[in-house]
């Protein structure tokens, strides 16, 4: 059964041609200690249909915030989007009414949350959690509701559906609980699907079985698909481009091939690096010296700079400007193209 809403039944002045998602020049402050700080500084990536974009960065890039103001979800208060647009199909999301917004985040854009355990409802089966989504934006009847449940379980990889649909959320492993998240946040067949760091806190065997899993929905379904992780090496075989952010800011954008072949930004260096290696057996991991910046006290200029080993002086004291270093590659290095030429 075909679950989808039209994008033109729900955002008028939708163009199903423009680009699926765009997020431009997005701004994203928090209420801190009586003053206002950015924690997202003009952030600008797009999606396109069938294409998966991995959003890389340490804890405290801004990633995750970013991904929330696409959902509608930043805490307000102290969070407040003040600039920037978030595009669906050419729509400026930012502009529509709080409905309009409520029913594009039911219909067209889902998100699979970093804890399954905590968003999953203890007190309710996942069946029902499932089913509830078909009963109140659908208006199926319990015993349909029920029925795509299982079939989404079935889908996500979940052995014996039919049973397990009558199971609570502390009945699952990690894994099986993400899998779980998944299939409810493809239940309304979404045309965008956010995964906030999905493989977290799972052993790799798992992490590797949910990644296969979202990618093979993925390209089944034509979804545009956003993965937010820390690591690289999780998102090697997924993802078709990456948008690499630290401090607030997408320092690095490249399709994922080219980015690990020549990354142009010393931020990037040091997270290929830091990735472990089959062939590095007895090597101490590579780790990024120092700590990611304070957004209520950013140092000057480059952001990265304190911590970079190829800093000059200019680091200290200029911003640098996207650079593009070629093809669909930029970075934000006043010596990107130095760094890309380095092998």
């Amino acid at each position: 059964m075909d679950t989808s809403i039209g994008i033109k039944d729900t955002l008028p002045g939708a163009d199903p041609d423009a680009p699926l998602l765009e997020v431009e020049d997005l701004l994203v402050e928090f209420d801190m200690r009586g003053e206002r700080v950015k924690v997202v500084n003009g952030v600008s990536y797009t999606l396109q249909k069938g294409r998966t974009l991995a959003i890389v960065g340490e804890s405290g890039s801004g990633k995750s915030v970013t991904s929330q103001a696409v959902m509608g979800i930043v805490p307000s208060p102290p969070g407040h989007i003040t600039g920037g647009e978030i595009r669906l199909h050419g729509v400026d999301l930012l502009r529509q009414s709080a409905e309009t917004r409520r029913q594009v985040k039911s219909d067209h854009i889902a998100m699979v949350f970093q804890d399954a355990l905590s968003a999953l409802n203890p007190l309710w089966t996942v069946g029902h959690q499932i089913g509830e989504l078909f009963r109140v934006r659908r208006g199926m009847d319990r015993r349909s509701a029920k029925k795509r449940a299982v079939e989404l379980l079935d889908m996500v990889g979940i052995p014996d559906a039919k049973n397990r649909v009558k199971h609570y959320p502390h009945e699952f492993s990690g894994g099986m609980r993400q899998r779980v998240m998944i299939a409810m946040a493809l239940a309304l067949d979404p045309e965008v699907l956010i995964a906030d760091e999905p493989t977290t806190a799972l052993d790799v065997t798992v992490q590797a079985q949910i990644m296969k899993t979202l990618k093979e929905i993925q390209e089944e379904r034509q979804m545009g698909l956003v993965l937010i992780t820390h690591d690289l090496g999780v998102v090697a075989d997924v993802a078709d481009d990456v948008a690499v952010m630290y401090a607030g800011r997408v320092v690095e954008t490249a399709p994922i091939r080219e980015l690990f072949a020549h990354p142009s930004h010393p931020y990037t260096e040091a997270l290929l690096r830091a990735i472990p290696r089959i062939d590095g057996a007895g090597r101490e991991l590579e780790v990024i010296g120092g700590l990611p910046p304070n957004p209520q006290a950013l140092p000057g200029g480059c952001s990265f700079h304190p911590r970079c080993h190829r800093a000059r002086e200019k680091c200290a004291t200029e911003v640098p400007a996207e650079l593009a270093v070629a093809g669909d590659h930029s970075s934000r290095c006043h010596f990107a193209k130095e760094v890309y030429g380095d092998e």
